[in-house]
This record gives structure tokens, sequence and C-alpha cells, in this order.
């Protein structure tokens, strides 16, 4: 009887990850246990089953395999237990550190960099994420090259061995190296382009703020119930990368742009913050910051403490800012009799039911109206078109006069040089 073809299995191995980390003593840094916790929820989100982790007290990473050494050979009887064929470590590895634990255990290893790249690169939609994402991934893998190539440059070499893997190293450097420079010059297309809109922007008086904040407090949630829009929602971790614009109109009847920018996250890498750079440049040119913060998560400070890092980072620290406290529905019925804050710059809303977000835009409107020019003024019936924008640009109240339109209120400075000089003061 011939032998039956053999099946060829097609789906992707499950991937099983087992978590370390440090627990470093008096750092200032997150409880480990937290911070596990949120590598975990990474993990799940590439799409990996968690199937244990461990951590260590320890001052400094151990230099050859993060862990003490005789914590890190625990990890083979924990290999032996859970049968994990990942180890993802939550911090970043030194190139020898991720090749001394490959060779203890057997099995991929990634560090927390490499993982929330991977994440990026899964949930980049556009031209510009997907360079972005590209960039962060060359810069980050470049420095760990030579454990790719340690068949061709073992000790003891021999006639072909040393020169020939030096020689391949050196040309895959200079490829990765030349593939970087071409990247960042289409990066810097997408800056300029952007520079180009926020000129647009900037002639045509509209205001502009940025959603900023963790990654899941509910930014992209807020611009569509801001914006009645459809931006992409989903309760995972980075579901959006690249920046999305919505208009939004003012109880006064000011229009603005609203941008939701790429969330942050603790330990966010430092190749991901300047690879995203030409993005989080929306921050800085933005005349407001609303910092999200998910009020039903119970470490909202360190989390709010993050996001202030990244932002110092960017230079955007000072700008000014309202802090929404969102998803309050989910709070307990005692913490939600808490008195409010009585402070303009703080809001408490529920993206998700509506509650809060009338606050919220009487709010905006106070902090944008703080940074506009006060004017009283005539214009003439001929420039009706100056009275139009000017509706649309600030916060003013109209009143019909024989001479033309008495605005009365407040204006961005370039309009409201324009309104000046086109009047005389009004009645």
């Amino acid at each position: 009887m011939p032998e039956r073809p053999r099946l060829i299995e097609l789906t992707a191995p499950e991937e099983r990850a087992f978590l370390i980390g440090l627990d470093v003593p008096g750092d200032g840094r997150w409880p480990v246990e937290r911070s596990l916790a949120e590598l975990a929820a990474l993990a799940e989100t590439a799409g990996a089953v968690v199937v244990g982790r461990a951590s260590q007290p320890r001052r400094h990473p151990d230099p050859a395999w993060y862990f003490g050494k005789g914590r890190a050979a625990d990890l083979v009887d924990e290999k032996a237990a859970t049968d994990f064929n990942l180890l993802i470590v939550d911090d970043e590895l030194a190139p020898n550190q991720q090749r001394g634990l490959e060779e203890l255990l057997n099995c991929k290893v990634l560090d927390r960099s490499a993982l929330i790249i991977d994440i990026f690169a899964r949930h980049a939609r556009t031209r510009e994420g997907s360079l972005q994402v590209e960039l962060a991934s060359l810069e980050y893998h470049l420095p760990r090259l030579t454990k790719m190539w340690t068949h061709l440059s073992r000790t003891g070499g021999g006639i072909g061995t040393r020169g020939p893997g030096e020689s391949q190293l050196e040309t895959d450097r200079r490829l990765i190296r030349e593939k970087i420079k071409k990247v960042r010059a289409e990066l810097e297309d997408v800056k300029r382009q952007r520079a180009t809109a926020s000129r647009q922007r900037d002639r045509s008086e509209v205001g502009t703020v940025a959603l900023v904040g963790y990654t899941n407090a509910g930014k992209s949630t807020l611009l569509n119930a801001l914006a009645d829009a459809d931006v992409y929602v989903a309760n995972i971790l980075f579901a959006t990368l690249d920046p999305t614009s919505r208009q939004v109109t003012l109880p006064s009847g000011q229009r603005i742009v609203v941008t939701d920018t790429v969330g942050f996250i603790n330990k966010l890498p430092h190749d991901l913050v300047e690879a995203f750079r030409a993005t989080l440049e929306e921050v800085l040119r933005a005349d407001l910051l609303i910092e999200v913060v998910d009020a039903a998560d119970p470490d909202f400070i360190g989390q709010q403490e993050a996001v202030q890092a990244v932002l110092a980072e960017l230079g955007a620290g000072d700008k000014p800012r309202i802090t929404v406290f969102n998803k309050i529905d989910l709070l307990d019925a005692d913490l939600r009799a808490t008195p409010r804050p009585t402070t303009e710059r703080v809001v408490l809303v529920s993206a998700a039911t509506g509650e809060g977000l009338d606050e919220l835009r009487e709010c905006i409107a106070t902090v944008l109206r703080e940074q506009m020019i006060a004017v009283d003024a005539v214009v003439p019936w001929a420039r009706g078109e100056l009275v139009a924008r000017a509706r649309t640009a600030g916060d003013v109240t109209e009143r019909y006069t024989d001479a033309g339109v008495h605005l009365s209120g407040h204006l961005p400075d370039a309009i409201a040089a324009e309104v000046m000089a086109a009047t005389t003061p009004g009645e």
C-alpha cells in the first residue's frame, strides 16, 4: 500500500512566553510586579501566550545573563516546567546578554524594546508609520548584528573563517546604515509636508490641540466623541500609531483641529521616540495639549510620570495643558461621588458615555482664549470675509451697527491685528 503523503503544517507554532525582570531597590521605578504585568499585556498584544514570570532583587543587571548566574540557571528548570519557547526581558538587553540567555535556554530571547517595536510594526497602517517603525528597527538591530554571524567567526578559525565573517558583517552594517540614511530622508520629506500643512493652518488661524497620554488611555475614543468621528479604536496597546486629525467646533463657534498622537508607555525605547519625532512634532506645534489619563487604572500616577518624561524629551513638557481623567464610568460608586477638582485645567470625563464632554469643550475654549488678543472693534460691511474668519477662529460676539459688524471678544494674534487694522474701536 503506497505511503500516504505527509501534511505540511502551515500554522505558526504557538509562542509561549516567560517574562523576567529586575526588582531594583529604591530607584523610583515601577514595582517589578506592575512592570511585568504591563509586559504581559504587551506580549499578549503581540500574540504570545504568557506561561510564567520571574523576578530577582538586584541593583544592576548581570553583564552576562541579566539575572545573576544562579537565578539564570533556574530558568532552565522553569523552561522544563512551563515549556516556554520565548523569553521576554523587561529591560533593554546588551547583545552579549541576549546571546548568553539564548545559549543557556536554547530559545528565542527578546527584550522590552524589541517587543514594542514588533507591536508597532504590526499596527503601522500608513507609509509614514511603516517608515518610522522601520527606522526604529534598523537602529535597534544595527549594534546587534554580531550574533547573526557567529557561524563565520568562531575562534580557532583556520583559513577562510575570520576574514569572510568580518567582511560579511561589515557589508551588512554598511547596507543597514545606507538604509537608515534613506529612511531618514523619506521621513524628512514627511516632516516638510507636515510643516507646510501647519503653515496653512496658521494662515487660516485654526487653533490646534494634541491628545497625548499613556497607551490605551482612551485618546482615540475621546477624539471620536469630540468630533463625532470614526477613528479606529481597540482595547489593545498601541492600537493607533499614525496621527489622526479631526475638526471640532467649540461652544463659542470656534473651530479647532484636534490630533490624536501615538500613545506613550513606561520605558518607551529611545529609538522609537526618535523615529516618531516627525509625528510627535504635532505635539510641539499644538497650541494646547490634552493629557488623557485612565482614571480607572490603579497606577495612573506612574503613567502620568512616564508621559511627562517623553514630553520633556520632546521639549514639550511646559506647553499649556488640560488633564482629562477618562473612563470615570468604570470607577466605583464611592469614587464617583468624590467632589470634582476645582481647577479649570482638570476635567473628569467618560469618552464612552459622553459624561463631562461639555465641561471639556468649555475648558478647551477657556484655555485657548487665554492665548488670544482681546478685541473690541467694528469691521466695515465690505470686510464680510474677515468677520466670517473671526467667527470661526476665535471667541467673539457680533452686533450689527450702521458702520459694520461690532466684534467683541478674543482672537488669535494674526487675525486680531487684521481686524484692528481694518477699523476703528467699536462703540
